[in-house]
């Protein structure tokens, strides 16, 4: 019995000393205090510009964001290439619908998001883009990235 109880402390510690050491390793949880601009540039396929919205609360308004492809990159047409989750941290946003779809305009992809704010003051929202890319002749790939942006409710 004694063996037994060794063994399984022995597997017990080892497995948690192999956690100990994945977790010392996973980044931080803490909050990021990074802009929009700073985070969605690190995109490799795509630059991606936002215009941040100021309405009167209670009053619709589009906010529209960019996503130009970088040298070498081309935007992959064939795929639903879209921008979902969207959500405000203090609920002062209503969004006209869960999920837009970009449009291609001069080699762009442009996404223009309903929204209306519901309070008044600066509301930071954000959400997820899914889109396409193709790199060279026959590298495509599709990619998540962070949609941040502030809407405004002007009184």
């Amino acid at each position: 019995m004694p063996q037994i109880f060794r063994a399984r402390a022995v597997r017990f510690f080892a497995a948690a000393s192999c956690a100990a050491a994945l977790i010392a390793g996973l980044p931080s949880a803490a909050p990021a205090q990074a802009t929009a601009s700073s985070i969605l540039s690190e995109s490799p396929a795509y630059a991606v510009a936002v215009e941040d919205v100021v309405a009167k609360v209670g009053t619709h308004a589009v906010l529209r964001v960019t996503l130009r492809p970088r040298e070498g990159y081309r935007i992959l047409k064939a795929y639903e290439n879209r921008v979902a989750r969207f959500s405000a941290a203090d609920d002062g946003v209503a969004f006209d619908a869960k999920m837009v779809r970009g449009d291609v305009e001069d080699d762009s992809l442009v996404f223009a998001i309903g929204v209306t704010p519901i309070k008044p003051g600066k509301h930071p929202i954000n959400g997820v883009f899914r889109v396409g890319y193709l790199q060279g002749s026959n590298d495509l790939s599709m990619v998540s990235l962070p949609l941040i942006a502030t809407v405004t409710g002007a009184e």
